[in-house]
């Protein structure tokens, strides 16, 4: 099995290296080192700390939902986890998903929840995830349609694409919710094949524990979603402000709509099934700043900025691996 995905990892690789190469050499690199010490120290810290802010936020977030539910795991605990978990999602073909499964694992085993706990928890967190990020991303199309008098219909099928996945991961969360009985009877179909099995012979039984969870946060704290969804605009908040921040480096005067796009673009790259957006989001970046008569330096510098930050995301996600696999607790 191993060796029937290797090429199609290699593929993968191959394309997001290529398109790295490719618009490389569109770029002045000879001007990065020139470029960067155009920033000040108090612009590098404002840009770092606004990225930490974004983090603790997110992780607030995970936190006002762990706790809704009942289960108790630190700010730290869910921290590592989170990070950790980002790494690896990081590397796959597609940065959004591909940790979900080692964060379950770790909550099950170095922070003893009970598995469907584990599953309901970085389920929830994902799905906030999900449906926000493509709620502001549709929110910018929006803008984008009615600012720009270019790329209409572009604009418009994106709209349509964003908001058919917006209504889709509605109706999945208000189905699960609404009618847990239909998955309770569907896994005790499934579950009935291995019934001598310890873990798949009680599929049912945690489906009902962990759809009676979600129906007591739904109905009992819904105060608890409210402040994960103000958290989560506020962490979306800060994500926009970062590349305001960053296109201010390079560009004094950005434009409102040109910055909307730049917006737009970036979050699509991250949408490609390629690991980390590599070669995605050097393309997308480029080709925005070039679409909005912007320098290819300024280009260059967002580039390098966003790489910057995901070593630091990447560097202290491997840390937060290593302490996880350690089994500590912190």
């Amino acid at each position: 099995m191993k060796m029937k995905f290797e090429p199609v990892r290699l593929i993968t690789w191959l394309t997001a290296v290529l398109l790295v190469i490719t618009i490389a050499t569109q770029l002045p690199l000879s001007s990065l080192l020139s470029t960067l010490r155009t920033l000040s120290v108090q612009q590098w810290l404002i840009w770092l700390s606004i990225n930490l802010i974004n983090i603790l936020l997110l992780v607030a977030r995970w936190r006002v939902l762990v706790y809704s539910l009942g289960l108790k795991v630190g700010f730290t605990s869910l921290l590592l986890v989170r990070q950790a978990g980002q790494l690896i999602s990081f590397v796959t073909p597609g940065p959004q998903f591909g940790g979900e499964p080692i964060q379950i694992y770790w909550l099950w085993k170095n922070y003893r929840l009970p598995g469907h706990s584990a599953l309901l928890v970085v389920g929830l967190d994902r799905f906030f995830e999900l449906w926000i990020n493509f709620a502001v991303l549709l929110l910018a199309v929006i803008i984008l349609l009615l600012t720009t008098a270019t790329d209409r219909s572009t604009w418009q099928f994106v709209a349509i694409v964003l908001t058919v996945i917006i209504l889709a991961l509605s109706a999945i969360g208000w189905f699960l919710v609404s009618h847990p009985d239909y998955m309770s009877k569907l896994l005790q179909r499934i579950a009935s094949r291995w019934q001598q099995h310890p873990i798949l012979g009680k599929l049912d039984s945690q489906w009902s524990e962990l759809s009676n969870m979600l129906t007591q946060l739904t109905t009992q704290h819904k105060p608890a979603l409210l402040l994960a969804l103000v958290l989560s605009l506020f962490a979306w908040a800060g994500m926009l402000g970062e590349i305001w921040l960053m296109l201010t480096f390079f560009d004094p005067k950005p434009s409102f709509t040109g910055f909307i796009a730049l917006f737009v673009a970036i979050r699509l790259a991250f949408l490609m099934p390629l690991p980390g957006g590599v070669g995605t989001l050097e393309a997308a970046v480029y080709w925005a700043c070039k679409g909005l008569q912007l320098s290819s330096t300024v280009a260059l510098g967002l580039i390098v900025l966003m790489r910057i930050r995901d070593v630091l995301f990447l560097t202290g996600g491997f840390f937060a691996l290593r302490y996880l696999n350690l089994g500590k607790q912190p």
